[in-house]
C-alpha cells in the first residue's frame, strides 16, 4: 500500500506538505497543492483513516439511529424516504452514513457505540418520549431528531419537523368540506410528536366547525393496527361517514376492516391518511392523504448535523409545509 512517504517522495516535498493536503489545509500554495495531488492520483494513495481521526478527532461517520423493530423500520417506507434525503446530502461531503437498528433490549449498546468515539454525530428518526437519553446524548454529541422531541431534557434540540398539526388539520377540514360530519379518528402512537399533534388537530378542527367526536382508536402506525382500530370503532354501533389516520399504513388497515363490515370506501366511509407513501397511492380506491416531504427532511437532518459537527451556526428547528393531495378515497 502506498504510504504519505511515498507520496512525498513522488511529488518532491515533505511529508508534513502532503499531510496538509490530503487534510485541505489552505497553507499550500495551488501549484504545490496540484503536484501532490497527481502524485496521489498515480500512487492511488489512500489516506488511513484512523490515524486521521486521531490527529482531526474526527470519523467523519455519522449514525442514524431508529429505536423500532427491524421489521418495522423495512416495512414502513417513511424510513426509507428519510435515508435517501440523508444519503443524497452526504454524497457530496466526506462524511459516510452508519444506520443503527436499536430494539429496546440493545439501547445500552447503541449509547456505547455513541460515546465511543464511532461517529462524529447522530440522527435519530422515530423516539419516543421514554428515549430521554438521546437528549441527554446531545450534551457530549452533535445529535439532530428527525421530529420534536416530546422530552427536554436540558439543553437545545435540534430537530427537523413537518407541521403535524397544519397538516392534519388540513385532512379533517377536507373531510368536513365534503359533508362528512360523523368522524372518527385512527390515532397514531401517544408516546411520539406526530401521534400526538395528529391527534390534536383532529379534536381542534371539529371544535372549529362545532363538532365533536369520542370516536378515537389508537394504532401503532402499522397496517394490522390500523384494521384492529377500525373494527374496535365499528364494533361501538355509532355511525361512521369519515375517518382520518394518522398516516397511510393506517388507512390500509382501515380499508380492510371497512370491507369486512360490507361497508365500502368512499361511499359508507370516506378515508384520509397521512404521508403520501406507495401504500396510499397504490391503494384502491387511491387515498386521499396528507404529503410530508420526508427526503426533504432527510436532506435537512443531514445538512442540520454537518453543520454542528463543523461548528457552523444552524437553525435549532426548520419545520417543513404539508400538503393535501385529494384522490377517489374522500
Amino acid at each position: 500500500m502506498p504510504t504519505l512517504e511515498m507520496v512525498a517522495a513522488q511529488a518532491g516535498v515533505s511529508r508534513a506538505t502532503v499531510s496538509r493536503v490530503v487534510n485541505g489545509s489552505p497553507k499550500v500554495s495551488p501549484d504545490v497543492a496540484t503536484v501532490v495531488q497527481a502524485a496521489i492520483d498515480e500512487l492511488n494513495y489512500v489516506p488511513n483513516r484512523a490515524a486521521r481521526s486521531l490527529v482531526s478527532r474526527k470519523t467523519q461517520a455519522i449514525a442514524m439511529v431508529v429505536p423500532e423493530s427491524a421489521a418495522k423500520v423495512f416495512d414502513d417506507p417513511f424510513f426509507a424516504a428519510v435515508v435517501q434525503g440523508v444519503a443524497l446530502y452526504l454524497e457530496d461531503t466526506d462524511y459516510t452514513l452508519n444506520m443503527i437498528i436499536e430494539s429496546g433490549a440493545a439501547s445500552h449498546k447503541t449509547r456505547r457505540y455513541l460515546l465511543g468515539g464511532n461517529v462524529d454525530g447522530a440522527l435519530v428518526v422515530s423516539h419516543h418520549t421514554g428515549d430521554h437519553s438521546y437528549s441527554e446524548l446531545s450534551r457530549t454529541l452533535p445529535v439532530v431528531f428527525g421530529g420534536r422531541p416530546l422530552s427536554d431534557v436540558g439543553g437545545d434540540n435540534y430537530y427537523v419537523d413537518v407541521d403535524n398539526f397544519a397538516g392534519a388539520c388540513t385532512a379533517v377540514e377536507h373531510l368536513i368540506a365534503s359533508g362528512r360530519t360523523k368522524l372518527a379518528t385512527i390515532a397514531g402512537p401517544q408516546d411520539m410528536p406526530p401521534g400526538v399533534d395528529r391527534l390534536s388537530a383532529f379534536h381542534s378542527t371539529l371544535g372549529k366547525h362545532g363538532l365533536t367526536s369520542d370516536l378515537v382508536e389508537v394504532g401503532d402506525f402499522s397496517p394490522p393496527s390500523g384494521a384492529e382500530a377500525m373494527r374496535r370503532l365499528l364494533a361501538r354501533g355509532e355511525p361512521i361517514d369519515g375517518i382520518f389516520a394518522a398516516n397511510d399504513q393506517m388507512a390500509i388497515g382501515a380499508y380492510s376492516a371497512i370491507r369486512e363490515a360490507g361497508l365500502s370506501v368512499p361511499d359508507d366511509i370516506a378515508v384520509v391518511g397521512f404521508d403520501d407513501d406507495n401504500y396510499g397511492s397504490t391503494a384502491t380506491p387511491p387515498l386521499t392523504t396528507v404529503r410530508q416531504p420526508s427526503v426533504e427532511m432527510g436532506r435537512r437532518m443531514a445538512e442540520m448535523i454537518v453543520g454542528l459537527i463543523e461548528n457552523r451556526p444552524v437553525d435549532t428547528v426548520t419545520t417543513l409545509d404539508t400538503e393535501l393531495v385529494i384522490r377517489d378515497s374522500a
